[in-house]
């Protein structure tokens, strides 16, 4: 909603534009009229809608034409006067200031007008007749009011229609050659619910199911309210559920205040995995589990445009081409990790507040603990877990993160082979008998050594091609530039398994640099069986990232013997302690 409001008053001289806003002002008709008044501002404490208005005057006589379509600019409406005992002005609202106003908007917002009837006084009859045709043919009137400024016949009311015509604008809600309505939902009163329902009855077959409103009983209300000159009773349910002045979800709804300090990231909690389960449940019309494409359609119909890409069936586990509710829930949970503020929007676009009954979606999601936190305490209560898997190209990093989801090579879509391949593939993993999400992120190796490329995460895997040893060098260069010294646990993959080992370079192998920086040994792994692949060094790295102190205890027998002893120390010191405790108690008996 605007803060202020800006009233432009247009019209042939002598119409009565000055004499409207004195009277307005001083409550009395002016015996002089000076040519132009000075621009007036209203209070908002006096005002019906609460903001702020300015009133501004103008005249043909001391504004040149572009002065007057600057004033017309900044304005947020214009009252267009005429004399209702001179029917000249009235023809020239249709061939001289409607043009002016909005002669060259021919699409997009127009500025809203209000036709202002003056000196009824003078008339003992209505112009309405004459001007009800002008604005069926200008959908931008939003209502003429007729009105005296010598007998203060209507002031008030004038100006309060012109202030509601920027605030609760009519031309969004409804156009009365198509018929066309946007609402969304709202709670009536319960004291005039009988009366609604008994209204809605007469005029809409089928308005009233189940003594409820059915969505046609709801859009007939709403457009009665319009009709009406209710314009504010729409706009209420409207900004309620988080539409602006286009009918187009706010910024403030969409993106709520979240704060993400850095070394935390972001997860989706109970409430936020429970309702979006209610969606694909409504959405999974044949029941089967899945979703279609077509059903996935339906439910992304609420958003501007699809929000997941071409490559969603890349990227989670899939049924024969169709998202399950596993593969469904694991695309929520990388969205909400890798852009917590796009999944905040996704979520605002199904309703998350209004259906939840919550002040914002932000209640659906959780923020860790600080990664740093994690490190000194050994283990993570984190849920999702990133693993960078780093190579040079040509290792089999992509059909590595396929395999994740349960596809060898010989059980890939050939429909998703032409397509660039997805560089995130998210999957559960069971560890100690807790259940993570793993995200897998593919990153170049040489992108991480000439670039400030961000190499951190919860477990690097380090892949390199077993029948070309070259590549092994490229990992051990990004490992002691990024992980050597770090605290992040790493694991050396040697791809490509099923083919003859390679020519031992000069140098150490990958075992024995392994056994040098104190690393699990390299894992041997391919994706080229007939079968599914192996999920034993999924859940391997799973396991070093939920548990890093594990794997860092058991790979350092000095850092080992040292907690052992300080513990044999502390508890030597605690019982010494104890025993003094106790003969000092006997002394005091």
């Amino acid at each position: 909603m605007k803060r202020d409001v800006r009233i432009l008053l247009l019209g042939e001289a002598q119409v009565g534009k000055t004499s409207l806003i004195l009277s307005l002002v001083s409550e009395e008709f002016p015996e002089e009229v000076p040519p132009r008044a000075e621009e007036i501002t209203i209070p908002a404490d006096v005002t019906p809608e609460k903001v702020p208005t300015h009133i501004v005057d103008s005249s043909e006589a001391e504004q040149t034409v572009e002065e007057l379509q600057d004033e017309i600019h900044k304005a947020n409406v214009v009252c267009v006067v005429y004399d209702v005992s001179k029917e000249v002005t009235i023809e020239k609202i249709r061939t001289k200031w409607i043009p002016l106003v909005n002669g060259g908007t021919e699409k997009g917002p127009r500025v809203p007008i209000i036709l202002v009837g003056n000196k009824s006084d003078l008339r003992p009859g209505s112009s309405m007749e004459a001007v009800l045709p002008i604005m069926s043919q200008f959908p931008e009137i939003e209502t003429c009011v007729e009105c005296s400024a010598k007998n203060l016949r209507n002031i008030s009311e004038l100006f309060y229609y012109a202030q509601k015509a920027v605030l609760h604008p009519t031309a969004p809600l409804y156009d009365p050659e198509t018929k066309q309505k946007s609402c969304f939902g709202h709670p009536l009163a319960p004291q005039a619910l009988d009366d609604v329902k008994m209204v809605v009855r007469k005029h809409v077959a089928g308005g009233v199911r189940d003594d409820r409103l059915t969505l046609d009983g709801f859009l007939f209300l709403n457009t009665l309210f319009i009709q009406r000159g209710r314009h504010e009773t729409t706009w209420t349910i409207l900004r309620r559920f988080g539409y602006g002045d286009t009918l187009a979800l706010s910024t403030d709804y969409l993106s709520p205040p979240l704060h993400v300090p850095p070394g935390c990231s972001t997860e989706l909690n109970h409430f936020g995995y429970q309702f979006v389960q209610r969606v694909f449940e409504k959405h999974d019309q044949d029941h089967d589990g899945t979703l279609s494409p077509e059903e996935l359609e339906g439910l992304f119909s609420v958003f501007p445009a699809a929000p997941w890409g071409p490559q969603l069936l890349q990227e989670v586990p899939t049924e024969a081409g169709r998202l399950p509710l596993h593969g469904y829930l694991c695309k929520w949970t990388l969205v909400t990790y890798l852009d917590v503020r796009r999944c905040l929007e996704h979520l605002g676009y199904l309703g998350y507040p209004t259906l939840c009954k919550q002040d914002s979606q932000a209640h659906a999601i959780t923020v860790t603990r600080e990664k740093r936190l994690d490190q000194e305490k050994g283990q993570t209560q984190r849920n999702v877990l990133l693993c960078k898997v780093v190579g040079a190209r040509g290792v089999g990093k992509s059909a590595f993160l396929q395999a994740f989801l349960g596809r060898g090579l010989a059980h890939q879509d050939p429909r998703q082979l032409h397509r660039t391949p997805a560089v995130y593939a998210i999957n559960t993993v069971r560890t100690n008998g807790q259940e993570k999400y793993l995200i897998l992120h593919e990153m170049d190796a040489d992108s991480l050594l000439s670039t400030a490329t961000d190499a951190i995460c919860d477990v690097a895997c380090l892949m390199f091609d077993g029948s070309d040893l070259q590549s092994f060098a490229l990992c051990t260069r990004v490992y002691k530039r990024h992980y050597m010294d770090g605290q992040t646990p790493c694991l050396f993959v040697s791809s490509k398994a099923d083919l003859p080992e390679g020519v031992s370079l000069p140098g150490l192998t990958p075992a024995e640099f392994c056994r040098r920086h104190r690393l699990p040994a390299p894992t041997v792994f391919s994706c080229a069986s007939p079968g599914e692949p192996n999920t034993a060094i999924f859940t391997q790295l799973a396991t070093m990232a939920a548990f890093p102190y594990l794997v860092h205890g058991e790979l350092h027998p000095t850092s080992f013997w040292l907690r052992l002893t300080l513990g044999a120390v502390g508890a030597a010191v605690a019982a010494i302690l104890s025993f003094s405790l106790y003969r000092v108690l006997l002394k005091s008996r």
